[in-house]
């Protein structure tokens, strides 16, 4: 009943209602728009091979609702601007000029949006070629016009599908309940979900199996929260000051450093390093040597594949965390606001003292995190279908719950800033403070 309640809640709070079916709205669009069907397609000749869910492609299909192997106008999904966002943020690190820009606050990250919508045009261009070559190559009988224009109008229709798409996703972050890019993945992958269930519900045709694999899917669910939430703690002391008649500081606070601070970067990294091969081989879809390595690495559930997936993520998880937890930083705030860690000096000791539990706890979190990554082959060898194994980690388990989490976090303090009891009253949701 106090779920209910809470429910009854949100409509109770008319700012918090309408940004809710706001967002529906949005959703409902966006779904609605990948079944319409490019120009220039016969989609009853499709064939099934792009959804094939044991391919990169088939789970770039399902980031993307099933819009891919369908040949909808929004067959790209909002993918080229995550591309190009982690592009932008990457040159963030080494460029001096964008360096300055996320320096600038508002007014540089305007320019930062800016540049990251540019360059989502551009590589939609570019990936709606291959598309269309890919396209023309495997279901050469459903293109109804010349190849020439359907290529032209590929990149048109797929350029502005996802120019579109962005911008929903931007209408989602700033009149609904944030998250808008993030929402718009999710939305994607669970779209695809009760088809993948039904598949493996008939293949498997055993109930007391299913059973077991649904509740191995709670225990990695609860394992990927536990992931997400995990938090190192670092005390810090501040020392007391004088202000008039009033006196502040000499309290103890603690500095949280997550254990996954990379949050699911690494296996986006590593799945983009994974999708050059079948990148390349949509523009060469005839040669035969960039075939074999394209199905080799196309291979999601192959023993090599999941090796070299593993050692890929484990790097990227503390070159990402390099980037995105800066201890020097952390230092010198602390020191700028009177703060400092108990028996440690300020300085280069904290900094070093900082370093080192975020190396400490990198470790584990990027090994636990990588092992998530190759859970869909693990399960996928085991005998559960390629599609259905998907759900059992990677980049869609781990976007589920991020987003999941994110967004309960966003409507509890819509529900606890009106003195609402939240959805997680008994529990230990991040931004929740007991009393």
């Amino acid at each position: 009943m106090s779920l209910i309640e809470n429910f009854r809640n949100i409509f109770k709070i008319e700012d918090l209602r309408d940004r809710i079916l706001y967002v529906v709205g949005v959703l409902m669009v966006y779904r609605i728009g990948s079944y319409v069907t490019m120009p220039g397609v016969d989609a009853s000749l499709l064939t099934s091979q792009q959804g094939d869910a044991s391919s990169l492609l088939g789970l770039f299909d399902l980031f993307v609702g099933g819009a891919f192997s369908r040949a909808g106008v929004f067959a790209l999904g909002i993918m080229p601007y995550i591309t190009a966002a982690i592009i932008i943020q990457l040159m963030g690190a080494a460029v001096p000029y964008f360096q300055k820009l996320q320096r600038e606050g508002e007014e540089g990250r305007r320019k930062i949006n800016r540049l990251t919508r540019y360059g989502t045009v551009g590589i939609t261009a570019v990936q709606a070629i291959g598309f269309a070559i890919n396209l023309i190559a495997t279901s050469p009988d459903a293109i109804v016009v010349t190849n020439a224009t359907f290529i032209f109008t590929s990149i048109v229709v797929l350029t502005a599908g996802t120019t579109f798409v962005m911008w929903l996703g931007e209408r989602i972050t700033d009149r609904g309940i944030g998250n808008g890019i993030s929402l718009l993945i999710m939305i994607g992958i669970i779209a695809v979900l009760p088809t993948n269930l039904m598949n493996e519900i008939q293949t498997t045709n055993n109930a007391i199996i299913v059973i077991i694999e649904l509740a191995g899917l709670a225990l990695v669910i609860a394992s990927c929260v536990l992931l997400t939430q995990g938090t190192r703690k670092i005390p810090v002391q501040y020392a007391k000051r004088v202000v008039g008649r009033k006196v502040y500081g000499g309290t103890t606070q603690y500095l949280p450093i997550r254990v996954n601070a990379a949050g699911v970067m690494p296996i986006i990294f590593a799945q983009s390093i994974m999708f050059i091969p079948s990148t390349v081989g949509t523009f060469f879809p005839e040669n035969q040597t960039v075939q074999w390595l394209t199905a080799w690495s196309s291979d999601f559930t192959g023993i090599t594949y999941s090796i070299i997936f593993f050692i890929i993520c484990v790097f990227f998880t503390f070159f990402y965390t390099a980037i995105a937890v800066n201890p020097k930083e952390m230092a010198d705030t602390m020191k700028r606001q009177g703060g400092f860690i108990p028996g440690v000096r300020p300085g280069k000791q904290t900094v070093e003292f900082i370093d080192n539990i975020l190396t400490k706890i990198t470790l584990p979190g990027s090994l636990f995190l990588s092992f998530v990554a190759i859970m869909p082959a693990i399960v996928a060898r085991m005998g559960v279908t390629p599609g259905f194994a998907l759900f059992y980690g990677g980049t869609s388990l781990l976007i589920i719950v991020g987003v999941a989490l994110d967004t309960l976090q966003q409507i509890e303090s819509h529900l606890m800033m009106r003195h609402y009891d939240g959805f997680m009253k008994s529990g230990k949701i991040k931004g929740r403070r007991r009393a």
